[in-house]
């Protein structure tokens, strides 16, 4: 009987009778996934339309099925038998008659043994090679073995007690962070576990809204329980107790603590808390629709100079800010503040504050379609942030003078500003704000939208396992449905646009839903439903009509007149 082994985890392989399959055998990639496919299915075997339908998802049944006849004799070719890959009916089977060994299989089996018989877990453990398939990360079909396996892996690692590579493998996994701290502590250790809060504190971004439970909190200070007097840890001690009131919906507790922890670390100097705080008190005033009058307040205090700790204040709101210009009638409610709010600025002689006021100007105009003020007002801040120092308000000025290039046709010029602004992003407090907002840019300053999906990929690739802020993610989403829409690849485009749909239901308001209406349009004129894709072009348009967006407005129109061309394949302006 011929024998077969074939390896999943870490790489791929395939061992027929003792000889390893050359890789260049696998050149012909669908073949391959073929094979990948049909070792993961149970029984390793898959009726031929769902394996056509996963491997040609943007073809037709015919295309599909002569594409699979031919990834068949490849993979039987690379296999050594006509007989490796049988058709039984309409279900395609893997090497039937082979004695097979799959070491996701063998993995799966013994780690479910062992954490279902309190054995000892190491074998299992021994068993995985690594994460599933890594050659094929963003393949539709692999998402949920992989899931899977992984999932194992950490109970396995937990039921070890080996957390440090829990953490390898999972750097926000609270669980492990606690048992560290508490091991910490049972040595003797506080300052490892004072450590090891403040990891996990980095990992889960307060600027997010995400804190330790309350549990971890408690862990945290009872390690510095001798050391209180400490503005630093108390600081963020009460920093985490704010996001604890927050995410249980208990607002006023949230801002008091959030304004405690915000005086303790400006006592101990600790920028990054410092603006961390600030965005929690501007998460629960936006929660309780008063975030205009908390910025302007914020501002008036804190805009009395260039010092450290008022640039976090004033940058931990910009991510709100623009939020706020994206509402129903925002960006002339916000003008009329910024307006305001410059002449305070130019008054107490604080360029960061100038800056910020000129940045909501310019973006502003640009909402309202005044091109010119927009590129003036955005010019004047992106010097204004130099001269300040001010890193974060610089990029999101870059991001903006980007969008107005692809708007005014000079796409060159906005992938080389996004591409500036995204390097600056990776290294800036407020990279989950920035990155993503900028990768959206870039993909509507694609020049096709085969470049464009190009574009999404390089990011999927660079923001997977990052903490990403939801609501900075919605251009970057809608830019991604756009681009697979247009390049034809029609199935993952309505798997992104699912996606921006579920963001934009948790963060009602913006131009959002407007711009998944356009999405929904452009999916349906891709498909040929030209009738349906025009219907849904007036509806965006309508939408963006009421937000006061006339340059999105006339964008809908206009391609409700026409098909799409490059001309018309830009995205709405990010909020």
């Amino acid at each position: 009987m011929v024998t077969c082994v074939i390896v999943v985890l870490g790489s791929f392989r395939v061992v027929v009778d003792g000889r390893q399959v050359p890789d260049d055998s696998w050149k012909r990639t669908k073949a391959a996934g073929l094979v990948k496919i049909l070792a993961l299915a149970e029984g390793r075997q898959v009726h031929r339309d769902v394996l056509a339908d996963q491997l040609w998802p943007d073809l037709s049944g015919p295309a599909a099925g002569a594409n699979l006849r031919k990834a068949l004799h490849f993979a039987r070719a690379a296999l050594g038998s006509p007989d490796a890959v049988q058709a039984r009916g309409d279900l395609l089977v893997l090497l039937p008659d082979a004695d097979v060994s799959i070491d996701a299989e063998r993995f799966e089996s013994e780690g479910r043994a062992a954490l279902a018989s309190s054995a000892g877990v190491a074998p299992a453990l021994a068993l995985y090679g690594g994460e599933l398939l890594p050659d094929d990360r963003f393949a539709v079909w692999a998402e949920a073995p992989r899931d899977r396996l992984r999932t194992l892996y950490l109970r396995l690692l937990k039921a070890a007690g080996r957390w440090d590579d829990v953490l390898k493998a999972e750097p926000t996994d609270e669980e492990a962070h606690r048992a560290i701290m508490v091991r910490a502590l049972g040595a003797g250790d506080r300052q490892s576990a004072i450590r090891q809060f403040e990891q996990l504190c980095r990992e889960l971004r307060a600027d997010l809204g995400i804190g330790p439970s309350a549990e971890t909190v408690a862990v945290y200070e009872e390690a510095i329980a001798e050391d209180r007097r400490r503005a630093e840890h108390r600081a963020r001690a009460t920093l985490a107790r704010a996001l604890i009131a927050l995410n249980r919906g208990d607002l006023d507790e949230a801002s008091s603590s959030a304004r405690r922890a915000r005086e303790l670390a400006i006592s101990a100097n600790l920028g990054r808390e410092i603006g961390e705080a600030s965005a929690v008190l501007g998460i629960a005033a936006n929660m309780q629709n008063r975030w205009p009058e908390v910025f302007e307040a914020e501002f008036e205090d804190f805009a009395q100079g260039d010092s450290a700790r008022a640039d976090y204040v004033l940058d931990a709101q910009l991510c709100l800010a623009d939020y706020c210009l994206c509402g129903p009638d925002g960006h002339r409610s916000i003008a009329q503040r910024a307006a305001r709010l410059r002449t305070v600025a130019e008054q107490t002689g604080s360029l960061h504050g100038q800056a910020i006021a000129e940045l909501l100007l310019g973006v502003a105009s640009l909402f309202s379609g005044d091109l010119d003020g927009a590129r003036r007002f955005l010019e004047s801040a992106l010097e204004l942030h130099r001269r300040a120092g001010a890193k974060a308000g610089e990029i999101l000025t870059r991001q903006r003078l980007a969008e107005l290039d692809v708007l005014q046709d000079r796409r060159p010029d906005a992938a080389r500003e996004a591409s500036r602004a995204l390097t600056a992003a990776e290294s800036t407090w407020l990279e989950p704000h920035l990155v993503v907002r900028l990768y959206g840019v870039l993909a509507g300053a694609a020049r096709s939208p085969a470049e464009a999906v190009r574009v999404i990929e390089r990011a999927d690739a660079a923001l997977a396992g990052r903490s990403v802020c939801s609501p900075c993610s919605m251009g970057y989403h809608v830019a991604a449905a756009t681009s697979y829409a247009l390049a034809g690849r029609l199935a993952t485009a309505r798997r992104r646009l699912a996606t921006a749909e579920q963001l934009a239901g948790m963060w009602p308001g913006g131009p959002w839903h407007a711009a998944l209406w356009e999405a929904r349009a452009v999916l349906r004129q891709a498909e040929g439903h030209d009738d349906q894709a025009n219907a849904l072009f007036r509806e965006a348009a309508a939408g963006f009509a009421e937000l006061g967006r006339p340059l999105d407005e006339l964008r809908c129109l206009t391609r409700a007149e026409r098909r799409p061309s490059l001309a018309t394949s830009g995205t709405p302006l990010a909020g």
